[in-house]
């Protein structure tokens, strides 16, 4: 048995509650029901068997390998039942290293019928990954190379419950003291041969913390978020309704899969719907294997679709170009009604630039500009955003990818089978965004005060302020912990200003926060830029290394943006910066960090 009957009846239902839904946003109703994530891996090798489920390039080789869904889960059943002969059934196991198919191969057999997975950020430092791994109470971790050592050292030590090291790419025989994934495998398959099924007819608990995920920070300031099957799959089976998978598709994945959002997007989102996960071999290599893999999906974070954004409309200025493009683009909205598309005959080189395949392009993690989202549905592609918080395991809401349908300036729609609604709202309406569903997590682990200031009466609340349009469209405005409350009591959410301080050529990158006024009774409001290298001195010249005058630019700009809004918005300083943020592992700015309000 791999699911339960009343799972499997739960499940049904969800999807038929699903497609008895009159809504106009409920596009594909494809979704089929699944109780569990190995239910899921089964029925989806019993319908695609040969179909790819893997690409990737192991080490030392130039080209991918592809590995089907057949041979993917003979993988884990062998390394599950390996796993569980060495004791570890009912325990947490950790995964630390690069994306890969190992990582998922490990992810797929915990959850699968060993235990509860814990995915750990390899861009931890290493304090913290112990910290981590101690918190969570792991028996076991699999680790890429680069971290094998770290938690050999770990386990000699006796710190923990640490039991025992399994690295992801020894060879059987090979390493000091850890356990070698391929050698458990070459066990299992053994054990199988020898007629031990005990992994692999294994029940599973759909309702019980099988995933533990830790968000972002140090040890004693992260939380760790409890999910179950249910949560997982209830959202795996929602989202198809407004994002067309297909069997064919390759998804290319660049995100960390430690991140929840590649995690159920990018990973098992495709495995339910029969598709392919291509693995980008690094940033620096995302041009070169988008020729090679030609996938049809690309998920990112806005900060990806924006580079490539500046990338694109450079080399289309320097080949003197951007009026002619501008041109096509326009004319052909109007041909494209009448089924006469002019991209492939005057734009193909850039499309091309995408592997020639693409369809759909997503962002999610942090907002889109709706400019850059519209430049690339003119280019072609579907432009997708969606709203997911780890505590939802993460699908909150996404934008139908029919164009006509979707609203780019919204963080996505409301999925199907889930709720949302604001509270206490002010008198712009904007209020407290919370959250219902099957989607939403069991709480945090060993937190139970911080869980029952979230999760109230089944309702999540998410911290993030916005508005609900009729359509159930979801508009965010910032985060509660952000806004700058000014002396006459109006609310300026920092990110609004953010994003129009992005819409000038010669921002890089902003954050806007607030200090006390020289006599303490009120907040200035202050932007820390980070200027656009090139295009400023694209204006300056010369003068481009000349502080003063680089901050004398920006302040135009800021100039313009505050004539435009109310007196309680206007920014009343400006701080020059030229390096980088300090960020967080998600790459998101440490908004309360000193140091990023310095001027260096």
């Amino acid at each position: 048995m791999i699911y339960r009957q009343q799972a499997m009846d739960w499940a049904v239902d969800f999807v038929n509650r699903i497609n008895a839904d009159p809504s106009k946003y409920l596009i594909y109703k494809t979704s089929r029901p699944v109780a569990n994530i190995k239910h899921l891996m089964v029925t989806s090798t019993d319908l695609y068997p040969g179909n790819p489920a893997f690409k990737m390039k192991f080490p030392g080789d130039k080209a991918y390998t592809t590995i089907t869904y057949r041979q993917a889960l003979d993988d884990i059943n062998a390394l599950g039942t390996a796993l569980n002969a060495h004791g570890l059934k009912g325990k947490r196991v950790a995964i630390v290293g690069e994306n890969c198919y190992y990582w998922c191969l490990s992810y797929l057999t915990v959850v699968g019928g060993v235990g509860v997975v814990v995915p750990l950020d390899k861009e931890l430092a290493k304090e913290d990954l112990i910290g981590l791994a101690k918190k969570a109470e792991v028996s076991c971790v699999i680790a890429s190379k680069k971290y094998v050592g770290l938690f050999n050292e770990m386990k000699a030590a006796g710190e923990g419950c640490l039991e025992c090291v399994v690295g992801m790419y020894t060879e059987p025989g090979e390493g000091s003291g850890e356990l070698s994934l391929k050698g458990l495998m070459e066990e299992g398959r053994a054990m199988i041969a020898g007629g031990d099924h005990s992994y692999i007819d294994c029940e599973i608990n759909e309702e019980e913390m099988s995933i533990l995920l830790f968000t972002s920070g140090t040890t004693g300031l992260s939380k760790g978020v409890m999910l179950s099957h249910k949560n997982i799959v209830s959202d795996l089976m929602s989202a198809p309704n407004m994002l067309e998978v297909l069997p064919t598709d390759t998804f290319f994945n660049v995100l960390p899969l430690h991140h929840t959002y590649a995690c159920t997007c990018d990973f098992l989102e495709p495995l339910y719907k029969g598709a392919c996960i291509g693995f980008c071999e690094g940033l620096k290599y995302i041009q070169k294997n988008l020729q090679e893999l030609q996938p049809t999906l690309f998920l990112g974070v806005p900060a990806i679709f924006e580079a490539l954004y500046k990338t694109i409309n450079k080399t289309i200025r320097k080949q003197g170009k951007d009026k002619t493009v501008a041109k096509v683009l326009k004319i052909n909205r109007v041909t494209k009604k009448i089924g006469i598309d002019l991209v492939p005959k005057f734009l193909g080189k850039i499309t091309g630039v995408f592997g020639g395949r693409m369809r759909t392009i997503i962002a999610g993690g942090a907002p889109m500009d709706p400019v850059i989202t519209n430049f690339f549905c003119d280019l072609g592609f579907r432009g997708v955003q969606g709203y997911g918080l780890t505590e939802c395991s993460p699908m909150a809401a996404l934008n139908p990818d029919i164009r006509e349908l979707a609203n780019p300036a919204a963080a996505g729609r409301i999925l199907p089978n889930f709720d949302a609604k604001i509270i206490n709202p002010g008198e712009d309406g904007i209020g407290e965004i919370c959250i219902k569903g099957e989607h939403v997590m069991l709480g945090y682990y060993q937190m139970p005060e911080q869980t029952a200031e979230v999760l109230q009466d089944g309702w999540y609340h998410t911290g993030d302020l916005g508005y609900i349009d009729k359509d159930r469209f979801i508009f965010i405005t910032g985060r509660m912990k952000n806004v700058i409350i000014t002396a006459n009591g109006k609310n300026v959410y920092p990110e609004e200003l953010e994003y129009k301080l992005s819409l000038s050529p010669y921002v890089s990158e902003s954050m806007v926060w607030s200090e006390d006024d020289e006599v303490g009774h009120n907040k200035n409001i202050v932007a820390t830029i980070i200027p656009e290298a090139e295009e400023v001195a694209a204006v300056l010249g010369e003068d481009a290394d000349d502080p003063d005058k680089v901050l004398a630019l920006l302040q135009k700009e800021v100039d313009a943006l505050n004539d435009k809004e109310p007196l309680f918005k206007k920014i009343n300083k400006v701080v020059l910066r030229t390096e980088p943020f300090v960020k967080n592992t998600s790459a998101k700015i440490k908004r309360f960090a000193t140091e990023n309000k310095k001027l260096n």
